[in-house]
């Protein structure tokens, strides 16, 4: 059992004797239970099917996946370096918004790329856990800066599962949650249930109930009745790539969160580690949007909710304009509009811009 609000042992992703372990999100909460993998292939369909999910968590997942690619490799008398290359476009392809994957990818290839073939299984395995390490330390100093924008009674809106089922442990937005707690900040934490794949209900109400924290779930469309009613201090959020003018891709139903949240007066934090950041991209247009399976939405657990042959828009993702968002939380500090500078003196200097 944990300390109330103390989760940061917390991580949905483990690698131990050349193994990684999973816990397969998708039967939360009604069973925990650990998947073990040993080969890359299958960790990526694991991916795919959301066993793990989550930026940083996909990000994390992969670059244990290109460890376990070289060892096969190294044990079979294959091309190291042709097998992580081909690992590597793998993994890329299973979740295309999530821009932590390509960031975690890039870091084990350069690494790769730099050993010889007789170290590279030991390089590899010591840069996925400290990409792991660094994650979890991310997201304890986003904690450490969000708790602070938040009341001492503060009633927080929170959509999807942005806490350490999604991260390396500790979580993001759930993270800022958790430390504010840890400061002695009373929170209520109303929890929307995100359909279709239910991550608020299933996950987040998880966390939140087994830490002791006082949470209440609530369906997707009540933000706005909630917010009328001033039940509503602060909306923080989680992210899966930010683009360099501070445009927001998260799950979908996140905009409508922004649009509600400004027309209530309510500050709308998104909470993200500098992993999630992506200059590349000029503006949210050119984020890539998943679009899963119509099966996700016209069936829970398995039971038909719609009319056989129902034609079904599915993307997972939407994208917040910049101008919704009062701040975004990195661990290198509060970052503030306009977020082309912001975001872009946090990603040079490497340390806080306020805080």
């Amino acid at each position: 059992m944990v300390a109330t609000g103390t989760d940061v042992d917390l991580s949905p992703v483990h690698y131990r004797g050349g193994k990684v372990y999973l816990i397969d999100q998708r039967l939360l909460p009604a069973q925990e239970v650990w998947l073990e993998f040993d080969d890359v292939a299958d960790l990526a369909r694991a991916i795919s099917d959301m066993v793990v999910r989550g930026a940083p968590a996909i990000g994390i997942t992969a670059a244990y996946g290109l460890v376990l690619a070289a060892r096969s490799a190294v044990e079979r008398g294959d091309d190291v370096f042709g097998c992580i290359e081909r690992a590597a476009q793998l993994l890329s392809q299973t979740r295309p918004t999530a821009v932590n994957l390509f960031w975690a990818i890039r870091r084990m290839l350069a690494v790769a790329k730099s050993a010889s073939p007789d170290e590279v299984v030991e390089s590899l395995e010591r840069e996925a856990l400290r990409i792991h390490r660094e994650d979890v330390a991310m997201n304890v100093a986003i904690g450490v800066y969000g708790a602070r924008l938040l009341p001492r009674k503060a009633r927080v809106l929170t959509h999807c599962n942005a806490g350490a089922l999604a991260t390396g442990g500790f979580g993001t937005a759930l993270g800022i949650i958790r430390a504010a707690i840890l400061t002695g900040k009373q929170l209520k934490v109303y929890v929307n249930e995100t359909r279709p794949f239910l991550q608020g209900a299933r996950l987040t109400m998880w966390e939140l109930t087994r830490d002791g924290i006082d949470c209440v779930l609530v369906t997707d469309g009540m933000g706005a009745h909630l917010m009328a009613r001033g039940l509503v201090d602060a909306v923080v959020v989680g992210a899966d790539r930010i683009a360099r003018n501070g445009d927001v891709a998260n799950k979908i139903g996140t905009y409508g969160l922004a649009i509600w949240a400004r027309e209530h007066g309510v500050p709308f934090y998104v909470a993200a580690p500098t992993s999630t950041l992506d200059p590349e991209l000029p503006s949210g247009e050119h984020i890539p949007i998943e679009e899963r399976s119509p099966a996700e939405v016209v069936r829970i657990r398995g039971v038909p909710i719609a009319p056989e042959g129902a034609q079904v828009m599915h993307p997972a993702f939407d994208v917040t304009p910049h101008r919704y968002i009062t701040a975004i939380i990195t661990d290198c500090g509060v970052l503030h509009p306009p977020y082309h500078q912001s975001i872009s003196e946090a990603l040079n200097a490497g340390r806080a811009v306020d805080d």
